[in-house]
């Protein structure tokens, strides 16, 4: 099932072209990794397709919610990559935050023990390190039910094992159905296709 189409999409920038001429076609069950160099519009394109940047030409269709009607951006989880946590709260208090932002009602303390923090749960995010502040956003994996996740360099600030275990939760998702794109240097499988940014240039594979 296709879930994202881009047709002629580009992109401009203090006058300066990021990228022009993407055709895309994305359906479940997919990973994508959106790649190229800095400066070449990686984290503008992952806006883009958050709803969150409208400053582009060409054509962005969820082709899948917009014949039944729906918003796109109500199943869409979006990770930027900044954690985006409030400082002075905990994580569970940033991560209650977020489930009632989306309406859900789960409790979040095995999705942080899952994570390696056992023990933090109550330590203001202030206090945290950039790695661990990080896998606190990434908890949301565990425990928001959207098919289509967007993620702006997931793989920042983590150890290996931090790394692996997001690796699998990726292949897990699309395993089942969803669509993953995210934005790094690090391309973890074989399987995972791109598109690759640069030089106003696009890939798509």
């Amino acid at each position: 099932m296709t879930l994202l189409e881009t047709t002629d999409l580009c992109c401009e920038r203090d006058d300066r072209v990021l990228f022009e001429g993407l055709n895309w076609r994305a359906v479940g069950g997919e990973i994508w990794q959106i790649a190229g160099p800095n400066g070449a519009g990686k984290t503008t394109l992952m806006r883009i397709l958050a709803g969150l940047y409208t400053g582009y030409d060409g054509k962005l269709d969820w082709p899948c919610w917009q014949r039944q009607g729906d918003s796109a951006r109500q199943h869409l989880l979006y990770l930027g990559h900044r954690a985006g946590l409030r400082e002075e709260l905990t994580p569970l208090e940033n991560l209650h935050w977020w489930l009632s932002l989306h309406g859900q009602q789960r409790d979040p303390l095995d999705a942080l023990a899952r994570l390696g923090l056992a023990g933090y749960e109550t330590v203001p995010c202030a206090q945290l390190s950039a790695g661990q502040k990080r896998r606190v956003a990434l908890s949301l994996l565990w425990l928001l039910d959207k098919p289509v996740w967007l993620l702006d360099e997931p793989f920042t600030a983590l150890d290996v094992d931090g790394v692996a275990l997001v690796e699998t939760r990726l292949r897990e998702h699309a395993a089942a159905g969803g669509l993953v794109i995210y934005s790094s240097h690090h391309r973890f499988d074989d399987a995972v296709r791109h598109v690759r940014l640069g030089k106003k240039q696009v890939e798509v594979a």
